[in-house]
């Protein structure tokens, strides 16, 4: 009976059920069909009406995400609120509040409008349009309009202390915004501006406490996470301060400012890919973004694709192009293009801002020259050549400006130079104003450190160590969270000798804010003091922060060549070779003598050649060249260069060191 099949089965075979798909090429009529039902279907879904929105719920949840942090939510629940019920004034009020956190002050003020014509008392909008006003730029109006406000509107307070420290009277806006914590102290916002008002003025200490109170009283808050993800990367590095960016983009994964302050970070530690995404976010979330396009022609630029570059800082707009970044950027591009008038027009007045950039100044000069204009290239490029560490290239540049105007013996004399090379140290503390003059300016304005700094700095150049130590330490004491007044210290101290004080005073200062210029002088004191241990750990912890910083890792491949570690070093050195060319002759003589040490002499003569041919009288280079010869086999060029070098410094142990392992 098992094998009984029902009868009126018997005969047939069983089919399995397959679901045909007709073949394009066969049935075109049936494939076309199929493509018009979905054109309807997708017609009929996308034409249909959107759900109504029910204003009183939209308007809870518009509560909710404000009250939770998530700004770019609350306001598109206002707006849909808006949506439905056009006149509710307490969604008009939120809109606005929501613009105001978010940063952006033009929706901000036109949702102030709106109220205003919903008949929102003038009184209860006048903190709100004071906030939108500072973040439009407009200091004074913002004042203005804070002034309008009744003595317990938080916002108008806010705003006051946050335009006059902009106007440049942090004191008094440290002030109000204290005064007002005394009686309110659970206010993230004020303890917010607090923080930043002080990150401004480079008070780091107190910025970061301000910053730790305010996220005490809004935990998860986007705005004081990204202000404190702004001073962990001030104070630590790049990668230290990414996951406090994540952590603002937990909660609101479209918070404008945390976007773009995370793209830069990215940028800076060379993560391209991811920065790019961040600015997609950010025009996303703020279409037309000025900082997203500023930060994307960044990218463009990097990549070598100056047209697109040009283009999107174009798009980016004039309140971007006045920023010093963007100025510095475009004057690139232009210099780039051909432009050399344009780039330095835009380098002038930057330079006029910035006296001190050397970069700044160097590629002014270089504009200037190519434009024709030697003297004013002069009036740029001299006093960086008069120093003790001027580079080969300005040394160069500075010569033939003087060719230009006919001056051969001057030309010659810098011509020299650039051939030998740096003689000295940095000079960090020179000052072209007297210890008079300086003082009378302090006495006009005695509670601001920058003129105490201008003392101490005209004190050190004019010989008197001492009295600079004494007035570095008395700033040190009345600002101990300001790691300027620290690297005044220290720099002081390194003036006179005393390496060893002034790495500490540096290490402080490191804790304050571990930047380049803070590394470089902390690795430098601790190696003039006999500490490499403790060099070695400031510039590796530096590394890990900053993998992109070129100085830090032409440190690290000059130490892992002195190490003996050739392979390490060539790799180190190779990458910045690709980044910053083949003009660094110190740069190219490490390579040669790595690939010497590392058996591949062809290579090494390669590179020997072209620093030879950028320093000729540089002993170091001369010594370079030589070891790099003798690798490839060529003896006799190697003796030469290495009794060159010899001559050139006779007191050198590892330059008579390897003239003596090649034979001279």
């Amino acid at each position: 009976m098992a094998d009984a099949r029902y009868p009126m089965m018997r005969g047939r075979r069983r089919r399995r059920w397959r679901l045909a798909v007709p073949r394009i090429g066969r049935w075109p009529g049936v494939a076309l069909g199929l493509l018009l039902v979905g054109a309807i279907v997708a017609a009929i879904v996308l034409l249909r009406p959107p759900p109504r929105v029910d204003p009183a719920t939209a308007l809870a949840d518009a509560r909710t995400a404000y009250r939770l942090g998530n700004y770019s939510a609350a306001r598109n629940h206002a707006l849909a609120t808006l949506a439905g019920a056009p006149t509710s004034q307490p969604a008009m009020l939120l809109l606005a509040r929501s613009y105001v956190r978010l940063g952006d002050g033009i929706a901000a003020e036109g949702a102030l409008s709106c109220a205003r014509d919903l008949r929102v008392p003038a009184a209860a909008l006048a903190g709100l349009r004071a906030q939108a006003r500072f973040l439009q730029g407009d200091l004074q109006g913002a004042r203005d309009a804070a002034a309008t406000a009744s003595a317990t509107d938080g916002e108008a307070i806010r705003a006051t202390a946050r335009a006059t420290a902009a106007q440049g009277d942090g004191a008094a806006a440290t002030q109000a915004l204290a005064g007002w914590l005394a009686a309110h102290p659970r206010d993230a916002a004020a303890w917010t501006d607090l923080g930043r008002i002080r990150l401004n003025a480079g008070e780091i200490a107190a910025a970061t406490d301000a910053a730790a109170r305010a996220a005490q009283a809004a935990p998860g808050d986007p705005v004081p996470l990204t202000l404190r993800a702004e001073i962990v990367r001030t104070r630590y590095g790049l990668t230290a301060a990414l996951p406090w960016f994540e952590a603002a983009l937990q909660r609101d994964a479209y918070y404008h400012p945390a976007l773009i302050e995370y793209a830069a970070t990215l940028g800076d530690a060379g993560r391209y890919a991811d920065m790019l995404a961040a600015t997609r976010r950010a025009q996303a979330a703020r279409p037309g973004s000025p900082q997203a396009f500023y930060l994307q022609a960044v990218l463009a630029a990097r990549a070598g694709r100056g047209e697109l570059a040009r283009d999107l800082l174009q798009r980016a707009g004039p309140a971007i192009a006045a920023l010093p970044g963007a100025a510095l950027l475009g004057g690139a591009l232009d210099e780039a293009g051909g432009g050399h008038e344009r780039a330095i027009g835009t380098w002038r007045q930057l330079a006029a801002d910035q006296p001190m950039n050397v970069v700044l100044r160097r590629l002014l000069g270089a504009a200037m020259l190519r434009s024709g204009d030697a003297q004013g290239a002069l009036d740029q490029l001299r006093p960086i050549a008069l120093r003790d560490d001027a580079d080969a290239y300005t040394l160069t540049l500075v010569a033939r400006a003087f060719e230009a105007l006919g001056d051969r013996v001057a030309a010659a004399r810098f011509l020299d130079r650039a051939a030998i090379g740096a003689r000295g140290g940095a000079a960090a503390f020179a000052s072209d104003d007297g210890v008079a003059a300086t003082l009378a300016e302090a006495r006009d304005a005695p509670d601001d450190p920058n003129y105490v700094l201008g003392v101490i700095r005209a004190q050190a150049t004019a010989g008197d160590p001492a009295g600079a130590a004494t007035r570095a330490r008395a700033l040190v004491a009345a600002s101990p969270g300001a790691p300027a007044a620290q690297l005044a210290l220290g720099d002081v101290l390194a003036m006179a000798g005393r390496f060893a004080e002034a790495a500490q005073v540096y290490a402080r200062a490191a804790d304050l804010t571990f930047d380049e210029p803070t590394m470089l002088r902390l690795v430098d004191a601790w190696g003039r003091a006999n500490r490499p241990r403790e060099a070695a750990a400031a510039l590796s912890l530096y590394l890990q922060q900053n993998p992109q910083s070129l100085p830090g890792q032409r440190i690290l491949g000059h130490w892992q060549l002195l190490g003996g570690d050739a392979d390490a070093a060539i790799e180190t050195l190779e990458s910045i070779r690709r980044i910053a060319g083949h003009r660094d002759a110190a740069l190219l003589a490490d390579l040669a003598t790595a690939y010497a040490a590392s058996g591949d002499g062809v290579v090494a003569r390669r590179y020997g050649r072209a620093a030879y041919r950028l320093m000729p009288m540089n002993a170091g280079v001369c010594d370079a060249y030589a070891v790099a010869l003798a690798a490839d086999g060529d003896l006799p060029g190697a003796r030469q260069l290495a009794v060159k070098a010899i001559a050139l410094a006779p007191g050198d142990p590892v330059i008579a060191a390897h003239a003596r392992a090649i034979g001279r």
